[in-house]
């Protein structure tokens, strides 16, 4: 019996990079943590030894920032889509090029009563991240983009009732809780002739309208609706998987301390957590 390399694949996690873009006094900048695997014919390092096909994840690293110094960066997308294509152009021995990108989001800070936009100061926008993926190869060219870490939380018009129930269960059904989720997103386009930046912008907007406006019977309830408000108001995407852990704030019990309750007091929990999956196509 012998044995041999089923599949393999290597590359350059975490290369972080800020680039700032000088436009005279006017300051914009792109925050992005890249990570980088490579697929193709490097069988003989590992079977071998023979690292002659072996491009060095340091070479990875370096065209990162080489290739951020020449490209504007106008969206992760389109970085993502220069950095692969670069790889797969560049290596004879790469067939495939998968590129996954986050951008931290900063705001410009506003100055003075008026709130002026500074040209050059600015804050962060907590945890909410943009993230990208592109994966390039003879057969294979597609772009998925998203979200991560949008924390939202409403206090009202969310229930969770006549759910199943068996010989263990305990939770107490109700019509009004408070409803906060963690949403990440992640969307698939139909082409790349798009405005990424501003289709982004759309797609978050939508989600959090929906999220807002809607009377939740359920995280799975508003998770589609969600879904399905992008698919049917965005036409450049061919489906949205989006993740929803529940955020369970739970209400404290004030009759033993001899006051009422009225939906007003409580206890904001990190674990455990239900999670709440799925994913809405175009049909």
């Amino acid at each position: 019996m012998s044995a041999i390399i089923s599949s393999n694949k290597y590359g350059k996690s975490c290369v972080r990079i800020l680039k700032v873009k000088r436009s005279g006094k006017i300051h914009d900048i792109s925050e992005l943590t890249v990570n980088i695997m490579l697929e193709g014919d490097f069988q003989s390092a590992h079977t071998r030894g023979d690292n002659s096909k072996v491009l060095p994840t340091d070479t990875m690293k370096n065209t990162v920032y080489a290739l951020a110094k020449e490209d504007p960066v106008n969206s992760p997308e389109e970085f993502a889509l220069h950095l692969s294509e670069y790889l797969l152009k560049n290596h004879d021995q790469v067939t495939k090029v998968r590129t996954e990108i986050s951008e931290k989001l900063w705001k410009r800070i506003h100055i003075g009563e008026e709130k002026i936009d500074s040209d050059h100061s600015f804050i962060s926008s907590g945890n909410e991240k943009k993230i990208v993926r592109v994966t390039l190869s003879e057969k294979e060219r597609s772009v998925t983009s998203g979200l991560n870490d949008l924390l939202v939380l409403k206090t009202t018009d969310s229930g969770f009732e006549n759910f199943y129930k068996d010989r263990l269960t305990t939770l107490k059904e109700t019509s009004d809780r408070v409803f906060s989720t963690s949403i990440t997103a992640e969307w698939i386009y139909n082409n790349e002739n798009v405005n990424f930046n501003e289709l982004h912008d759309s797609i978050r907007r939508i989600l959090l309208e929906t999220f807002a406006g809607h009377k939740s019977l359920s995280v799975q309830h508003t998770l589609y609706e969600m879904g399905k408000n992008v698919i049917e108001s965005i036409r450049e995407t061919e489906e949205i998987h989006i993740t929803m852990p529940n955020k369970h704030y739970l209400l404290f019990d004030l009759e033993k301390l001899g006051l009422n309750n009225g939906n007003e007091i409580f206890i904001p929990t990190d674990e455990p957590f239900g999670l709440i999956d799925a994913t809405v196509k175009r049909s």
